[in-house]
């Protein structure tokens, strides 16, 4: 099976602030470009952190409000100094959290969850910039084909990686989501298939009605 790689989703012209970017010169690259965040770069392309509106509208939200209808919000000492600052590294959101050109949608993903980020810079073996990509980037394999998930998973899963025949188990694939039918040897076989079928790239949901002739998680009786 092929699973797409960040490098293959990755948005390739990324905009970048450097490190000493004025505040004003970054909220008019944003809008320029219709971005909501840009890494943060060192003299050597490297990412040092994302800046984004959020950062941005720190400095807003930490100013008193002259009607007097909305508190001041407590901030902590790292915030605040963020809230102060005037250059992109003073601003910004660090470490960068970066990602490789040749990890899967899967690697991407759950650093992002983990991370609780939008988006993350690809660098390469040196650290340098390569591009960024982001959820909805990730998002795009979920607009594959039917026919084309139905094809791999007919071709790669069933019969090359199982060496299932094609009249053994049938796939129907509807947006995405994938029925599975038929009749197998033994019943181990039927949650390998479907965490098999799960696996590939463009896969919504699945669901199976397989049938079996040999019920092999029965322990042999003395």
């Amino acid at each position: 099976m092929h699973h797409r790689t960040v490098e293959e989703l990755m948005t390739r012209e990324v905009v970048r602030a450097p490190r000493d970017m004025p505040f004003k010169e970054i909220v008019e690259l944003l809008v320029e470009n219709d971005v909501t965040a840009v890494p943060v770069v060192d003299e050597l392309d490297r990412p040092m952190g994302v800046v984004s509106e959020a950062d941005l509208l720190r400095k807003s939200s930490a100013q008193a409000d002259p009607s007097g209808r909305t508190p001041i919000p407590h901030l902590e000492a790292w915030e605040r100094a963020k809230a102060e600052g005037a250059r992109a590294e003073e601003l910004m959101s660090a470490p960068a959290v970066c990602a490789r050109p040749e990890w899967t949608v899967v690697e991407a993903a759950r650093l992002m969850a983990v991370q609780n980020v939008k988006r993350l810079p690809v660098v390469d073996e040196t650290d340098r910039l390569q591009g960024i990509v982001s959820r909805g980037d990730l998002l795009r394999i979920f607009l594959r084909r039917d026919e084309a998930i139905h094809d791999e998973i007919t071709g790669d899963v069933l019969r090359r990686i199982l060496g299932l025949a094609s009249s053994e188990v049938t796939v129907e694939v509807r947006e995405g989501q994938v029925a599975l039918g038929g009749t197998v040897d033994v019943k181990g076989l039927i949650p390998i298939i479907e965490q098999l079928c799960r696996s590939v790239d463009g896969v919504v949901s699945v669901s199976e009605h397989i049938a079996y002739r040999t019920d092999d998680s029965r322990t042999p009786g003395p």
